[in-house]
């Protein structure tokens, strides 16, 4: 458990680390893990990608009072995202989707083309377009959603392809964190300089993080 905590609070230090050539800047609006007294934490993650063609939020938590708690206290601006991007179905990816809508109507909802018809449709009625995910598809310049991956649970990443490097940002990893990295690699045919999200190592022994991050270095 000690190297798994050692492991998330490195992810977590990168997550507030704008470090990109282009200024694109990832700000983590939700997440489980403190970095900031300020904040509220809570299982779940959201974080929003500014910089490039399109504001993005990728994820958006599971209580939305501190999803939006959250956006107020680091002056995000509702008005101001264009696109959000679901990982998955589980609620603490999806919950603050519908207090963000009712804001701001003309957002476009990126989220896996496997999720329920029910949610699918009400997320219709909310915002200006959902565009249900396959395949991997382009978000807007560079920008592209890997597609559905994994099996039991659907799951789509999220790439930024910087002048630095590939940037992966995920949800849970249902996939696997090392099969998610190998299909960027082959797809984009590009080196990756920054992994981030939930990775799900919890229900690993220490020897198998050891192997995924052999894996992953690999």
């Amino acid at each position: 458990m000690k190297l798994i905590k050692i492991i998330i609070l490195l992810i977590v230090f990168l997550f507030s680390t704008p470090c990109f050539a282009q200024d694109v800047i990832i700000t983590i609006v939700y997440n489980n893990m403190p970095y900031s007294k300020e904040l509220t934490t809570d299982w779940g993650i959201s974080c929003l990608i500014e910089g490039l063609e399109k504001t993005i939020l990728f994820d958006v938590g599971g209580d939305d009072s501190i999803l939006l708690g959250n956006m107020v206290k680091l002056e995000i601006d509702q008005m101001g995202i264009d696109t959000v991007v679901l990982s998955h179905i589980h609620t603490d990816h999806t919950g603050g989707l519908w207090v963000l809508l009712e804001t701001n109507s003309q957002i476009i909802v990126y989220l896996p083309g496997s999720f329920p018809g029910g949610f699918k449709n009400k997320a219709k009625s909310f915002c200006k377009e959902i565009v249900p995910v396959h395949k991997p598809v382009k978000i807007c310049e560079g920008v592209w959603s890997t597609g559905e991956l994994g099996g039991w649970i659907k799951e789509q990443s999220l790439i930024i392809d910087t002048k630095k490097g590939l940037v992966i940002i995920t949800g849970c990893a249902h996939p696997g964190i090392v099969n998610i990295v190998k299909f960027v690699k082959g797809f984009f045919k590009k080196d990756v300089y920054l992994v981030l999200g939930g990775f799900h190592l919890m229900v690993h022994s220490e020897n198998e993080v050891r192997q995924i991050i052999k894996d992953l270095k690999e």
